[in-house]
């Protein structure tokens, strides 16, 4: 009788534990409610979160390793004065979107910060893709949020403009969209599908 007990209360016990696990998981990770996909799927999620923060962690040895710039930063976007605003401290939102058939990519400037968001379907390591054109573009990330709908994601970044950046909006937006369409085959060339909204 004890060894049916026992046995009851692992089972109960393996039961809550892959409920949390999956709560702690996004559902784009996990195909099936099974217990293998549930498993399988927190282990592909632990591994690309690895894989950020190995990066991570890279960039912040390499600012630790190296002086801190002293040229003037050369602003990202000149920002006008709006022609229908009414005080002239106010100024448009800036910003630039670059679509394709592998992604929606658009950067929104907002004060020294840009926001950053892509909608695509699910692409495997696309997340840690996506920070290594920001840390080689001298952004520094200040926020990310993922959100998922079945095999779609919304990345949502809020990063910071580096002394050393050199690119416009637009030109950051088809940076991000080249990160999508270089593994699949896409053309490099999406100037086409990049527009600059006022």
């Amino acid at each position: 009788m004890s060894h049916i007990a026992v046995e009851r209360n692992r089972r109960r016990q393996m039961n809550e534990h892959l409920k949390v696990l999956r709560t702690l998981t996004p559902s784009f990770y996990i195909k099936r409610g099974d217990q293998a996909s549930i498993i399988g799927g927190a282990i592909e999620f632990i591994k690309e979160l690895q894989q950020v923060l190995h990066s991570l962690e890279a960039k912040k040895k390499r600012k630790s390793l190296s002086p801190s710039p002293t040229p003037s930063p050369r602003p990202l976007l000149q920002l006008t004065p709006s022609p229908t605003s009414s005080s002239p401290d106010t100024v448009k939102e800036l910003g630039a979107c670059c679509n394709s058939p592998v992604a929606d990519v658009e950067a929104k400037l907002s004060g020294s910060n840009v926001l950053l968001r892509t909608l695509s379907k699910r692409i495997p390591g696309q997340v840690v893709k996506i920070i290594t054109v920001l840390e080689r573009q001298a952004f520094e990330i200040l926020h990310l949020n993922i959100s998922s709908m079945e095999d779609t994601v919304l990345y949502s970044f809020v990063i910071k403009i580096g002394l050393e950046c050199q690119l416009s909006v637009e030109e950051l937006a088809l940076e991000v969209q080249r990160s999508f369409c270089e593994e699949i085959g896409y053309p490099r060339s999406l100037g086409d599908a990049c527009t600059i909204d006022d």
